[in-house]
């Protein structure tokens, strides 16, 4: 049992954060990741720009440094794009490891990207678009990996849930 008494074997630690077995959608009431017509709801893309900002060429203006608390949700700033360097930091923090070489041409061959390869906010949504046609639990994932909760709202930088985390991973099935 955790410090609040559930038992980490049979809920949730984080109630917001999805199960891999969950049914897409059936948690989601009243926030949806694609609207009526398919495209990125309005939500979601407030939620990409805050991501892809965190990691953009140049750097939003208003980007905290060090341990400031992040009040404000992040806005790119116009022709911003992920250098190879930002597009290696994303892919870690969302998924623990960098896209492969040949992940990254894909990416250069098949979305908006600069002249010199640069992956836009443009491209960054085309790869949200794919994902959450294909696996909108992967995309709850990200978002909640980046400290977003299923109502869409920023609710941690979840570094203080790393710590709970590895306490609880031997009692957590894989």
């Amino acid at each position: 049992m955790d410090g609040d008494g559930v038992d980490a074997g049979t809920q949730s630690p984080r109630p917001e954060t999805p199960e891999p077995s969950s049914i897409q959608g059936r948690r989601n009431t009243g926030v949806q990741l694609l609207d009526d017509d398919g495209s990125i709801s309005d939500q979601l893309e407030t939620c990409l720009k805050h991501i892809f900002a965190k990691y953009c060429v140049p750097q939003p203006p208003n980007l905290p440094s060090g341990d400031e608390k992040r009040v404000a949700l992040l806005e790119p700033p116009p022709n911003a794009y992920l250098s190879p360097e930002g597009l290696d930091a994303w892919a870690r923090d969302t998924n623990g490891a960098p896209f492969s070489q040949e992940t990254k041409d894909e990416l250069v061959e098949f979305l908006d990207v600069t002249d010199d390869g640069g992956l836009t906010f443009k491209g960054f949504l085309q790869i949200y678009q794919l994902q959450t046609e294909n696996d909108e639990e992967e995309t709850w994932r990200d978002l909640s990996n980046h400290g977003f909760d299923r109502m869409l709202k920023l609710v941690a930088t979840r570094r203080e849930e790393v710590e709970v985390d590895m306490e609880d991973a031997s009692n957590v099935p894989s």
